[in-house]
């Protein structure tokens, strides 16, 4: 099932692709948690910055993580939808969904055209 955007971006238009889950098998489930697998936060982030570097529409090399909060768990599974829009100092506002439910959001900094560093603490 796929989740409606949740808001619209002055920037460019959200676009919404499909991440792969994390199968109940998976290495990274083996102490995290035993008898109730979920997948780490780290994983989400990692998984969302390959996809976004992949479609290349967001330079996430190098890239500062503004913002990043975790909303709810993502089981073994579970199927990902990622939504994330263009923002105007080149990085991404991104939603992640399991299902209907909202599993993080955040907002990537990206790098300034013509620039090899990172960019700069608020």
């Amino acid at each position: 099932m796929r989740a409606e955007p949740s808001a619209t971006n002055p920037a460019g238009p959200v676009v919404a692709v499909e991440l792969p889950g994390y199968a109940a098998g998976h290495a990274v489930f083996a102490g995290h948690f035993p008898g109730r697998p979920i997948v780490p936060g780290v994983l989400l982030l990692d998984a969302t910055l390959h996809q976004l570097d992949a479609l290349r529409d967001v330079s996430t090399a190098p890239c500062r993580i503004g913002t990043v909060k975790f909303l709810s768990v993502v089981q073994a599974d579970e199927a990902l939808l990622l939504q994330y829009a263009a923002a105007a100092d080149g990085g991404a506002r991104f939603e992640l969904f399991a299902g209907v439910r909202q599993v993080a959001s955040g907002h990537l900094q990206g790098t300034p055209a013509g620039s090899a560093t990172a960019p700069s603490e608020p």
